[in-house]
Formats: C-alpha cells, sequence, structure tokens
C-alpha cells in the first residue's frame, strides 16, 4: 500500500482552507499542520517515514549537520488548480538531485519513489494550505541531515529526512517586475571542486555578506562571477541566470560550481520548444552590456528579470517563458511535457 494510503488519516484535519490573507502572502514561514520524517543509521536505508505534527526537532549538540555541515535541502512547490486538484512539478527531479548531492555529502538517500511519496503524503496533510488558484503556491522543504552525535570529522552514525511546507506568494516582493542585481567580482559563492553543484546547506550562508552589502546600496541580490577569472557569470544567490540576445538565450555551463536547477533545466526545453537557439557556455560579465535580456530562474522565483546596464524592464522573452512555464505549473494549459503530477483530494 502506498505511503499516502497508509497515512492518508492525516488527511482528516477540517476541510475548508486555512483563515489566511491569501492576497498578501510573502515568501517567508506559516507553520503548517504536519511534517514528515523518516530516519536511518550509515551504511542502512531508510525505513518507512511517519507524519507528524509540525513543531520543533531534537539534536544532539554533537550532530554532524550542526558541528560540519552534512546537510542538504531541496524546494518544489504544489498549486492548487481550479478543480481543487493539486499539481506538483517534477518532483523526480528534485529526488534525483539530492541522490547526488547526497553521493558527494557521504550521506544515504531515499530513493526516487520514497521521495516522491513522502512528498506527495507531506502535501496532502497540508492540503489546506494550499493557497487557492491563482493566489501563491505550497513550498516544500525537503531536508536531510546528519542528525547523529559525531565529535572528529566524520560520515554521522545516523541521518534524517525531513519535509515541512509553507503557503508563500512571490520570492521577490517586486513579483515579475524587473529586480535589480549588483555584479559581485570578489566574494564568491562557490569554487572548483567544492560543493556549488548540490544543495549542501553551506551554500547559502557563504552568501549573506554579499547579499547585505548588496541591500544596502538599494539593489535586490547579487549576481556572483566565476572564482578563477572573476570574469563570467555563474549565479544569482539562490537563482540561476540567463542571458538573450536576439533568438538566443545563453546560460553558464553547469560544471560543478553551478547548481544544475530544475526550473532553469525546464525553461532551457521551453524556450527550445517555442523556437529559441539555447545555448550552456562560458558568459562573460561584458556581454551583459550588449544583451537585449537578463533573467534568474529558480524554484521559489520562477522567472525574475533583472535589470543590468540599462538593460531594464520585463522584456518579451522573460515574459513568455515565464508565462508559459507558470501556467503549466498551475494546471492551465496542457501538459504536453508530462512534467506535472496530479493529486486529487477525496
Amino acid at each position: 500500500m502506498e505511503l499516502v494510503q497508509k497515512l492518508s488519516n492525516a488527511r482528516d484535519v477540517q476541510k475548508e482552507l486555512v483563515d489566511i490573507d491569501w492576497d498578501n502572502l510573502g515568501f517567508s514561514l506559516t507553520p503548517t499542520d504536519y511534517m514528515y520524517v523518516m530516519k536511518c543509521c550509515r551504511g542502512e536505508h531508510f525505513s518507512d517515514g511517519e507524519l507528524r505534527r509540525f513543531g520543533n526537532i531534537e539534536l544532539s549538540p554533537s550532530s554532524g549537520v550542526l558541528n560540519y555541515g552534512q546537510g542538504l535541502y531541496e524546494g518544489l512547490k504544489a498549486y492548487r488548480k481550479k478543480d481543487g486538484n493539486i499539481l506538483l512539478f517534477r518532483p523526480e527531479e528534485n529526488a534525483m538531485r539530492i541522490q547526488r548531492g547526497a553521493d558527494r555529502m557521504c550521506m544515504p538517500c531515499p530513493p526516487v519513489q520514497q521521495f516522491v511519496e513522502a512528498v506527495k503524503a507531506t502535501v496532502l496533510a497540508n492540503h489546506r494550505w494550499i493557497p487557492p488558484a491563482g493566489k501563491g503556491s505550497l513550498y516544500i522543504r525537503p531536508l536531510l541531515m546528519g542528525s547523529g552525535a559525531v565529535l572528529g570529522l566524520a560520515p554521522a552514525p545516523e541521518y534524517t529526512f525531513l519535509i515541512y511546507v509553507s503557503p508563500v506568494g512571490n520570492y521577490f516582493k517586486e513579483g515579475l517586475a524587473p529586480i535589480n542585481l549588483l555584479v559581485e567580482a570578489e566574494i564568491h559563492r562557490a569554487t572548483p571542486g567544492g560543493t556549488g553543484g548540490i544543495k549542501c546547506i553551506g551554500n547559502y550562508a557563504a552568501v549573506l555578506k554579499a547579499q547585505a552589502a548588496a541591500k544596502a546600496k538599494d539593489f535586490t541580490d547579487v549576481l556572483y562571477l566565476d572564482s578563477i577569472r572573476k570574469k563570467y557569470l555563474e549565479e544569482v544567490s539562490s537563482c540561476n541566470v540567463f542571458v538573450v540576445k536576439d533568438n538566443v538565450i545563453s546560460t553558464p555551463a553547469v560544471e560543478g560550481t553551478i547548481l544544475p536547477g530544475i526550473t532553469r533545466k525546464s525553461i532551457m526545453d521551453v524556450a527550445r520548444s517555442q523556437g529559441f537557439k539555447v545555448e550552456e557556455r562560458l558568459i562573460a560579465v561584458d556581454e551583459l552590456l550588449e544583451a537585449d535580456e537578463v533573467f534568474c530562474t529558480g524554484t521559489a522565483v520562477v522567472v525574475s528579470p533583472g535589470e543590468l546596464y540599462g538593460n531594464n524592464g520585463v522584456g518579451p522573452v522573460s515574459q513568455q517563458v515565464y508565462s508559459t512555464l507558470i501556467n503549466l505549473q498551475m494546471g492551465l494549459t496542457e501538459d504536453t511535457m508530462g512534467w506535472t503530477l496530479e493529486l486529487k483530494l477525496k
């Protein structure tokens, strides 16, 4: 029996939506009803997990995640359709990406089907927190961490896989309106041979200093350059970046320092299907001067146009790929790509 069926009693919470101002959702945590937890020891496999009431967790002060940063996270969304059913967007891609990250971080990881079933169970248990159609989404945060105690530098003896969710609106308050990006040449997000290509938890606190400095200058976020030559585009703090010139859409090649974003991958496929030429390559910062458009992509932001060197406004390409992808994610258009997974409420 599927995990969703075994744990279906958690869906017996009141059926109506919670009382939230859906029109003014930001991107911040709203505690929901349930989280999902499962554990395993090093060298073993994750057994079936369980839904628990959302709340604090207990960790040893000597846990691997607290002392050595042995942790990964993922991010995906659930949307409510107009008929009330729920759509997930490519959850198997998140499952495969966390597996690659777990291998790099010496952690066991749930297989793809177990990951997807856990996501489905968590979403269904918290379905009353999913915004009405067109009002936002349910952000889903899977975590994989070394929860066992370890004093010397070594893989933790025990691991916890956890999923929690929160209803959210736009990541940037500007929504699809342009965001101001500051090019950063001295502080770097990742280095060759490091963990820039996986969703390691340590990748993100490292950008806070540059991000805070940029915001103090009234910029929205930071666009990082490569750490070796300091001239090629890499990423924004938590987004991939694209540059448009004529009918060509270019994005930095994924070669270990750049996260292979699922939205990035989806936008590339969408753009190709619409007749654009899509390139993955080294993009020198000077090319921004001649670009027609610059935009960022990510699970949280979907697509955000960037303002750089006078390339301002929501360009037609940014608008086109955004509309195509968001309409597919929300179930407003037919999913010819086979990317969505529909969950039906009983």
